[in-house]
């Protein structure tokens, strides 16, 4: 598993071990005493580092490649029983966003989210979770699709962006995102929304209005990228660091600000070192949720989203 620069501490007493075990197996010597005090000085560190991250950190451990990426959620919380519906009926299937009904628990749901690869080919393919205004205009038809059958909708949000590309803009990048936000707000559907990676600009905000907005414990949701943000401020991107912190862009900073309703726990040092445990909490996330929004009525979920987005920020006159 790759690891980044901060854990490196880790690593060198994983190795420790590893190798304090190898001894004791060639050479029939009892290691015992040794390796009991490494793997407390492990549980002790990993605790120390992991309980303190900055948010540039927190940042990187939310792009880690061995992150759960959407197609893992959807494959975990369906156990397989997932239809992908493609096309946004105008130019063409978009990669990037996917979407399609899956059951949760018995429980019927259109499940929307952006998919990153997991390699360099993958990568290229989904183009690196950037969707097309293509992408957002079949997550609408989705979600439109889901109302007239009334059934709920989950959305997956783990993106660096909306893609800035010169023919996105020529095809209405802008106008495909505030059409979601304004059509999303009136679904008559209960809407949950989900970070579980990268919440970067409008790319997440497009699928990101909802009845209920979660966030994992280790990923961010901001307006723009730390990296993007010193580039401005500071022109260069040394300053990402400083940037990150000033974004507050962390799960905790979003729950603090009251701009997601909950932060879903990950096991220590994130969701890629237990996968069934981020899974797991995910769904009864979602169990809980569904059948508190399911016993609404449909025009006071829809008063209720509308205001929770207006009480948002702070106004001056």
């Amino acid at each position: 598993m790759e690891r980044l620069d901060f854990e490196k501490p880790i690593v060198e007493l994983e190795e420790q071990l590893c190798k304090a075990i190898q001894l004791g197996k060639d050479t029939d010597v009892d290691v015992t005493k040794t390796v009991n005090d490494i793997e407390g000085k492990l549980d002790k560190l990993r605790k120390d580092i992991y309980g303190s991250l900055s948010a540039w950190q927190k940042v990187q451990i939310s792009r880690h490649p061995n992150r759960p990426y959407t197609l893992d959620y959807i494959e975990a919380l369906t156990k397989g029983d997932f239809i992908e519906l493609h096309g946004d009926r105008t130019v063409k299937d978009d990669k990037a966003m996917i979407g399609g009904w899956g059951t949760i628990d018995g429980q019927s749901v259109m499940l929307i989210g952006q998919q990153k690869g997991k390699n360099t080919k993958l990568r290229q393919f989904r183009n690196f979770g950037m969707a097309n205004p293509e992408g957002y205009r079949k997550a609408l038809r989705l979600m439109k699709m889901a109302e007239k059958f009334n059934k709920p909708i989950v959305t997956i949000i783990d993106t660096p962006g909306a893609y800035p590309g010169l023919e996105a803009e020529e095809r209405g990048q802008g106008e495909a995102i505030a059409r979601n936000l304004l059509e999303m707000c009136q679904l008559k559907v209960p809407v949950i929304c989900i970070i579980i990676g990268e919440g970067a600009s409008g790319g997440a905000l497009g699928i990101g209005i909802g009845d209920k907005v979660f966030m994992l414990e280790n990923t961010w949701y901001s307006v723009i990228s730390p990296e993007s943000c010193s580039s401005i401020l500071w022109r260069s991107w040394d300053y990402k660091q400083e940037a990150a912190e000033a974004l507050k862009l962390t799960s905790k900073d979003m729950l603090k600000n009251k701009l997601i309703d909950a932060v879903i726990k990950e096991p220590l040092g994130g969701a890629h070192y237990d996968r069934e445990m981020v899974y797991d909490n995910v769904l009864k996330v979602i169990n809980k949720q569904l059948k508190d929004l399911l016993k609404l009525d449909a025009q006071d979920r829809i008063e209720t989203r509308i205001e929770k987005f207006c009480s948002m920020g702070v106004i001056n006159e």
